[in-house]
């Protein structure tokens, strides 16, 4: 199976899980894992930032950031797009009585600095309101197509919150794909970000985990949410271990853009597909099927019957993922398996 739903289906190399295998343990919820202690030292060095936090998965690492910076009955501004929004089962409402706030995306990715300003009240002593205590933004942007933010909008929002006494939280859960497509370093971005989370399990191949930076009185206090979700785990050097890797081999993600590009490329000449291979910036491909023999349903079922694994993420759109997993060949047979459908029809 050509596996393109998404980064997440990435396994780790041999390499990786003998130093998994091999790392040095302790008791991570005692402090005492060297590798743990390792892995958040070279996390927060990456990011610009004086501490880091290993969290089991990015949805954790979000809403302990959340819960860290948002009083309970305030509201946070976050992308009606956002993952934070869509798929992370409404925790900052149900774990920290938190409201979201919606506000479009515009096709860059961004937030409209104007639609920032609707969400705070005219009358902010008006105790009708709910207060922003927030702003969540998500680099890369993933139902936008995976979209890397301009560092000149990011500047922006960063003034924008000052001016409001207001904290930015940063879902980089592909921070460091961003990074590459601007060709500059994670630190960069995260420096307009009070915190900033970012997967180990996605693009950087890592089995399991994501992390979490910040200063080191947020990162205290993350630590303490995170043990109050459950989220606190003993001899968790063998995850770390695997991410410490991971940060070593970041460079190979520019692997997975030039084979996303490819991807975009092979399908915008298949008669039935809808693409602009121009807006492919890092290794997610979103198009649709316009073949009116076909619902997104189906197509994907019928792909499926040849090997390709392909999922829907949003507004009837596909999405095709690149990763560690796909090599050249593997993006030149999807297409030729994305052609043959469409010409033969759903009895391919």
């Amino acid at each position: 199976m050509i596996e393109l739903r998404s980064d997440t289906f990435t396994l780790p190399s041999p390499a990786m899980i003998r130093a998994m295998s091999e790392a040095e343990l302790g008791d991570d919820v005692y402090g005492e894992d060297p590798t743990v202690r390792a892995l958040e030292e070279r996390s927060a060095e990456l990011l610009g930032k004086r501490a880091a936090c290993l969290m089991p998965s990015g949805t954790m690492a979000n809403l302990a950031s959340i819960m860290v910076h948002a009083p309970r009955g305030s509201k946070m501004l976050v992308g009606a797009e956002s993952d934070i929004y869509i798929y992370e089962a409404a925790g900052a409402t149900v774990c920290g009585a938190v409201m979201y706030e919606p506000v479009p995306h515009q096709a860059d990715g961004t937030l409209a600095l104007a639609d920032l300003e609707r969400g705070f009240p005219d009358d902010p002593t008006d105790e009708q309101f709910a207060l922003p205590s927030l702003i969540c933004l998500e680099n890369t942007q993933n139902r936008c197509g995976g979209v890397a933010l301009p560092q000149s909008y990011l500047r922006e929002v960063r003034e924008f919150a000052t001016a409001r006494d207001v904290p930015v939280h940063l879902d980089g859960a592909r921070l460091f794909n961003a990074a590459t497509a601007l060709g500059v370093k994670a630190a960069e971005i995260a420096q307009y970000a009070d915190s900033v989370q970012f997967c180990l399990s996605k693009g950087l191949s890592a089995p399991i985990g994501s992390m979490v930076a910040g200063d080191e009185e947020f990162v205290r206090r993350v630590r303490r949410v995170r043990k109050m979700l459950g989220g606190g785990m003993r001899q968790a050097g063998v995850i770390a271990a695997a991410g410490l890797m991971a940060l070593d081999n970041i460079g190979r993600l520019h692997e997975d853009h030039a084979h996303a590009r490819r991807l975009a490329e092979g399908l915008a000449g298949v008669d039935g597909i809808d693409i602009d291979p121009g807006a492919v910036q890092t290794n997610i491909v979103m198009f649709r099927v316009t073949d009116t023999r076909f619902t997104w349903q189906t197509f994907v079922e019928a792909v499926g019957r040849h090997g390709l694994a392909l999922a829907e993420l949003g507004h009837g759109r596909l999405r095709a993922v690149t990763h560690s997993g796909v090599r050249a060949q593997d993006v030149d047979e999807a297409v030729a398996i994305i052609r043959r459908v469409l010409t033969n029809g759903e009895n391919a």
